[in-house]
């Protein structure tokens, strides 16, 4: 497969590349980026993806987060997907911000019209993956995964399920129970259609207890984030995760909202923790 890079950038003496390629998931030209810290000259590094939430693309967190001073530091390579297809201008995609462009959930939709190209699970856990490590110096074998918000719901139930994938997971202000909120149920109804038996494969809280995962989990929460009551229900996967045996360290933090200056704050506390299990550390 074909890849053009269409940016590229020297950044914390590493490089930050934009690359544009066609995907056999979705059925479109999808656009990454990906950055390589200093040590990938040298030998291949892990791969930790960064799952961005609702009307993002690659470039928010990418530009905002400051994330790549701290892979430069850990030797970690630093993937950001897109939050779903573009160009396909299927009838009401760019009506709201939560549903449609900007809004793909990380599910592999089976709802027509969207079933065709909103397949963003395979997408970002499978094909993405395996194109970066073929033609990038990246340890496909040492995989972690992290998001933000609609990101934080992608990460938690992508490693929910493919615990053998990824090493390691965290999440920023997660959706965690996204049956049971509204931009789920909105999601999900539209993407997986209303049976609402066919959600809970996508939804965190209802996965814990048969996923498998017993690795730490580290999950950051602004306690004046407006969405917390409404959407994001941290609480729930709190005890989740108790019910199921898995470690979870789940941290309030008073002022704080959802917008990229919390991201910004923690990020490099998440890339440590990544760190030490796809370094070897642990």
């Amino acid at each position: 497969m074909s890849l053009e890079t269409v940016e590229e950038h020297r950044c914390f003496d590493g490089r930050l590349l934009v690359v544009r390629h066609d995907s056999a998931a979705t059925g479109t030209a999808m656009t990454f980026a990906i950055y390589l810290p200093p040590a990938a000259a040298a030998a291949p590094v892990p791969l930790l993806t960064y799952l961005s939430g609702l009307t993002c693309t690659w470039a928010n967190a990418c530009e905002k987060a400051g994330a790549q001073r701290f892979a430069a530091e850990h030797g970690l390579a630093l993937l950001f997907p897109d939050t779903s297809p573009r160009g396909t201008e299927l009838p009401g995609e760019h009506d709201a911000y939560d549903f449609g462009s900007g809004a793909g959930f990380y599910v592999d939709a089976t709802v027509a019209p969207w079933a065709r190209h909103y397949r963003m699970e395979s997408y970002v856990a499978d094909e993405l993956p395996a194109l970066v490590a073929a033609h990038f110096p990246v340890d496909g074998t040492r995989q972690g995964i992290f998001g933000h918000s609609m990101g934080g719901h992608g990460a938690l139930t992508l490693a929910f399920k493919r615990p053998g994938r990824y090493r390691s997971l965290s999440a920023l202000a997660p959706i965690v129970a996204p049956s049971e909120v509204p931009w789920g149920q909105k999601a999900f109804t539209g993407y997986l259609g209303t049976d609402r038996r066919t959600w809970l494969a996508h939804d965190a809280c209802a996965l814990a207890a048969a996923s498998g995962w017993r690795r730490p989990i580290l999950v950051d929460q602004g306690l004046a984030d407006p969405f917390l009551a409404s959407q994001l229900r941290p609480e729930s996967f709190e005890a989740a995760c108790a019910a199921a045996s898995i470690p979870l360290t789940l941290r309030r933090h008073g002022g704080y909202d959802h917008s990229y200056y919390f991201i910004a704050t923690f990020i490099g506390e998440h890339i440590a923790h990544h760190a030490r299990w796809l370094c070897g550390t642990v």
